[in-house]
C-alpha cells in the first residue's frame, strides 16, 4: 500500500534547493558510517543498535531525542518505499511532490548523506490549499511525519483539485466529523497547554528549544502528545479520542506507554497516560478502572458571537 510523507530537507530547508536539481531526499543525525548492512525491517531493532551511537556523538541529548533522531533516520532510509509521496517544503510557503525511485545510499562528505532518489514531479502543492488538519501534520517539528491518512486530500491537490473530504483511512474511526474536529483541537490544546490543568504539572517536551513532543514517532505511529513532568520524573502520554474506537484508543495508549517505557523514559522515570474525548464514555470508564495509570478528561468546545455594527 502507498504512502505519503512530509520530508525536511534540513533545517528550515536549508538544503531543499539542492535536494530538487539532484533528485534526492536525505538525513544526516551526524552518525557517520554506511547503513547499507544495518537496516533492519524492524525500527526497534535499528534504534537498539544505534541509540547509543547518537548519544555518544551528542553528550547530554536523552533517551527521547536520541530515539526521535534514530527513527526518522531509519525510516528516511528504510522505511520509506520505492513508489512512496513525499512532499517537502520549499522554505517559501510551498511544497514540491516527488516518488521515491531508489533505495538507500550513503554518500559521505556531503550533506544528508543518508539517501534516497527522488523524481520530482513538476506540481507543488501550496499551504495554503491544504486543510487545516493537513497544514498541522504536514507542519509537525521533525524530519519527517507520515501524511498518509490524508492521501485522499493529497492526491486531489496534485491533481489539480481543492477538495478536503472529512475522511479517514484508519478503521478504528468511528466518527470522521470527530476525528477533523479532535486534529484542531490537538493544535490548540498544544497552543494553550500552559493554561490546562495538565499544563501545570507536565510540559510538552522539547529538544533544543524544538517542540518534538506533538505527534512524537513510535514503532506503533505517532503519539499526539508526549509531556514530561516538570521535576523530570515523568512522562506522560496524551491522546485525543479523535472518533476512535473507545477499545482501540486504550490499547493505543497502553501500545505507547510501553514504547516510552521500554525505549525513551530513564531508569527513575516513571510513564502514565491520558486520554481526552468530547463525550464521557463509559466503555473508556470501564477499561480504565483496570489500568490505574490512564487518566480520562473530557473537553468542552464553546463559542460566542460579538456584534460589531
Amino acid at each position: 500500500m502507498k504512502s505519503y510523507y512530509r520530508v525536511m530537507l534540513g533545517k528550515k530547508s536549508i538544503f531543499a534547493e539542492t535536494c530538487f536539481n539532484e533528485g534526492f531526499i536525505g538525513a544526516d543525525f551526524e552518525i557517520n558510517q554506511d547503513l547499507s548492512n544495518d537496516l533492519p525491517e524492524n525500527w526497534r531493532d535499528f534504534n537498539a543498535k544505534f541509540r547509543n551511537i547518537y548519544l555518544s556523538n551528542h553528550p547530554g541529548k536523552t533517551n527521547v531525542g536520541a530515539g526521535l533522531a534514530c527513527g526518522f533516520l531509519w525510516t528516511v532510509s528504510k522505511g520509506i518505499k520505492i513508489g512512496d509521496t513525499v512532499l517537502c517544503p520549499d522554505g517559501y510557503g510551498a511544497y514540491h511532490v516527488g516518488l521515491v525511485t531508489g533505495n538507500y545510499q550513503y554518500v559521505p562528505g556531503s550533506i544528508l548523506p543518508h539517501r534516497r532518489s527522488v523524481r520530482w514531479e513538476n506540481k507543488r502543492i501550496q499551504r495554503e490549499q491544504m486543510s487545516d488538519a493537513l497544514k498541522n501534520s504536514t507542519g509537525s517539528i521533525g524530519t519527517l511525519s507520515n501524511i498518509s491518512s490524508y492521501a485522499a486530500e493529497i492526491e486531489s491537490l496534485i491533481a489539480g483539485e481543492y477538495k478536503s473530504p472529512i475522511t479517514s483511512t484508519d478503521p478504528n474511526i468511528e466518527d470522521p466529523s470527530e476525528f477533523a474536529l479532535e486534529k484542531h483541537l490537538e493544535d490548540f490544546l498544544v497552543k494553550n497547554w500552559k493554561q490546562t490543568d495538565l499544563g501545570k504539572e507536565f510540559d510538552i517536551y522539547e529538544e533544543d528549544g524544538e517542540l518534538v513532543g506533538q505527534q512524537y514517532q513510535s514503532d506503533t505511529g505517532p503519539m499526539d502528545i508526549l509531556a514530561i513532568k516538570k521535576d523530570k520524573s515523568q512522562l506522560l502520554v496524551v491522546e485525543l479520542k479523535k472518533g476512535r474506537a473507545s477499545d482501540a484508543v486504550v490499547g493505543q495508549v497502553l501500545r505507547y506507554m510501553g514504547y516510552v517505557k521500554q525505549e525513551l523514559a530513564e531508569e527513575s522515570q516513571t510513564v502514565r497516560g491520558v486520554i481526552i474525548a468530547l463525550e464521557d464514555d463509559t466503555r473508556i470508564r470501564r477499561a480504565l478502572a483496570m489500568t490505574p495509570d490512564i487518566s480520562f478528561y473530557r473537553y468542552e468546545v464553546s463559542f460566542k458571537l460579538i456584534k460589531n455594527a
